[in-house]
């Protein structure tokens, strides 16, 4: 069971994609590899006035936290260089606490 993993508060996320180029730069991903990916829904119209429009940074099967970065003590690279601060890196048990207060969150935990 991992012990570490990472929360995403997607209601804030701008979509910028400043995470997927951090994490590109950090593990030198060839063009069409991702390490995470914001995948974006919308803008969808829901009434006279109102739209929908959310973007939800998705960690794929290459990220691993970046566990080189962290036993460095540092943060995985997307959680350092967000410029929204919509991520977070911890312990899941503490993670799932956060992940409790908020509706627009998921938790993720690296692969086995």
């Amino acid at each position: 069971m991992p012990e570490y993993g990472l929360l995403i508060d997607y209601e804030y996320c701008t979509g910028c994609h400043t995470c997927e180029i951090a994490c590109k730069q950090e593990h030198d991903l060839p063009v069409g590899k991702w390490g995470i990916k914001i995948l974006t829904l919308g803008p969808m119209k829901l009434g006279a006035d109102r739209y929908f429009l959310v973007h939800v940074p998705i960690p794929t099967d290459i990220c691993d936290l970046c566990e080189d970065r962290v036993k460095q003590g540092k943060l995985p690279s997307c959680v350092h260089h967000c410029q929204a601060n919509v991520m977070k890196f911890g312990r899941i048990d503490e993670l799932t606490q956060e992940l409790k207060k908020k509706p627009k969150m998921i938790l993720i935990t690296p692969k086995s």
